[in-house]
């Protein structure tokens, strides 16, 4: 099957073809099609089997076809984190370029003055994180009454994060008469209820993630000292060694990467650390220092790097 196949636009087609894909990966052969017959998706599948793109893109044909009104967004999408909404924003500026469609990212860390500029001009496309969306509405500043459809993607982390009463709160500031599309790695509970309350008779799609991710991938359990001091003294033996040439440390807590990432530069390691007390722009400049190889250490909460494509990395710590 080719995305030739799926029921794209011809100028999406060359879009798609230009940036160097042929094929589809399972989610998107299964959504797309059923995403412009506007029919609500449940998406079960994780990050790396190409769901964006199974949302983005037939959410921008859809979308080529009207305009935006002041304050009263198209479409919405909402993300657990920063860097996962950034992301989707790329990828909407990647495949919408030709499409003039507008789109305006709400996030915490970036100055909301400039959010709401955007807001007052209209925009097709909204990306959002939950807690500055619901500052924004609290304010005044956005009305949901005229957005189509709805994304709420990455929903296992929202309900981890605790986002699933903002979201149920969204969902009554928008049109019933929409369409709804919810992706998830996982289904608990919490989530199917959510899917029940909130989609209409949805079709539900569920892919594994490519077997070929975890090729030539070796794990490995260190035994270590309960002390913190020997287990960063084992740590800093293991990042010595020749083979790492570069590495993601995950810690669990915010402190935890902040003592470990300090740590680490005293012994002369070039770190840099990522975690959710961070502003925006400092998250941003820190992955891409890590990318073009400024540090070759990059030490990151579990919450802030959920989602994160980097390539190329040939170490991974649970710290």
């Amino acid at each position: 099957m080719s995305f030739a196949d799926l029921g794209l636009s011809d100028e999406l087609l060359k879009t798609v073809t230009d940036a160097g894909y042929t094929e589809p990966t399972p989610i998107q052969a299964s959504a797309i099609p059923s995403v412009l017959m506007m029919r609500d998706i449940i998406g079960i599948a994780q990050t790396g089997t190409g769901k964006t793109a199974a949302f983005v893109l037939p959410m921008i044909d859809i979308l080529a076809h009207g305009r935006s009104r002041a304050r009263m967004p198209r479409s919405l999408i909402l993300e657990p984190t920063r860097e996962l909404a950034a992301q989707v924003a790329e990828n909407f500026e990647k495949y919408g370029a030709g499409q003039k469609l507008s789109m305006a990212l709400l996030i915490g860390g970036v100055s909301m003055g400039d959010q709401i500029k955007a807001l007052e001009k209209g925009v097709d496309v909204l990306i959002a994180t939950p807690g500055r969306l619901m500052d924004l509405f609290q304010r005044g500043n956005i009305l949901l009454t005229g957005c189509s459809m709805l994304v709420i993607d990455e929903a296992d982390r929202m309900l981890d994060m605790g986002f699933i009463p903002d979201i149920e709160e969204i969902c009554t500031k928008l049109p019933k008469q929409r369409q709804t599309l919810l992706f998830s790695a996982t289904m608990p509970p919490p989530i199917k209820k959510l899917a029940d309350k909130f989609l209409e008779n949805p079709k539900t799609i569920e892919v594994a993630r490519p077997a070929s991710t975890n090729t030539n991938i070796a794990q490995f359990v260190v035994p270590v000292a309960p002390q913190s001091f020997e287990k960063r003294k084992r740590l800093r033996q293991l990042l010595g060694q020749e083979e790492v040439r570069n590495a993601i440390i995950f810690c669990n807590r915010k402190t935890t990467v902040r003592e470990l990432n300090k740590s680490l530069k005293q012994h002369g390691f070039r770190s840099g650390e990522i975690h959710g007390d961070m502003e925006q722009p400092q998250r941003l400049a820190e992955l891409e220092l890590f990318k073009r190889g400024d540090i070759n250490i990059l030490v990151a909460s579990d919450v802030a790097a959920r989602g994160l494509d980097i390539k190329g990395v040939s170490h991974v710590f649970n710290f």
